[in-house]
């Protein structure tokens, strides 16, 4: 078994974290034959300053 783990800014998805945009990660990683594990909002550290942003951690896995 292998894992991916993938966070998710609130920026990087352009604000607020949408149902589509989320849709649109996780079938993106389907594609690719990753299997949708779990998810968790965290608060991810930002590219500036010592704070972080709301998002998420999303664990994928495959065979």
């Amino acid at each position: 078994m292998e894992y991916k783990v993938v966070e998710v800014r609130e920026g990087l998805i352009g604000g607020k974290l949408s149902g589509q945009k989320l849709e649109n990660i996780l079938n993106e990683h389907a594609r690719k034959g990753w299997r949708y594990k779990s998810m968790t909002s965290v608060e991810v550290k930002g590219r500036v300053g010592p704070g972080g942003v709301d998002g998420l951690v999303i664990v994928f896995e495959k065979d």
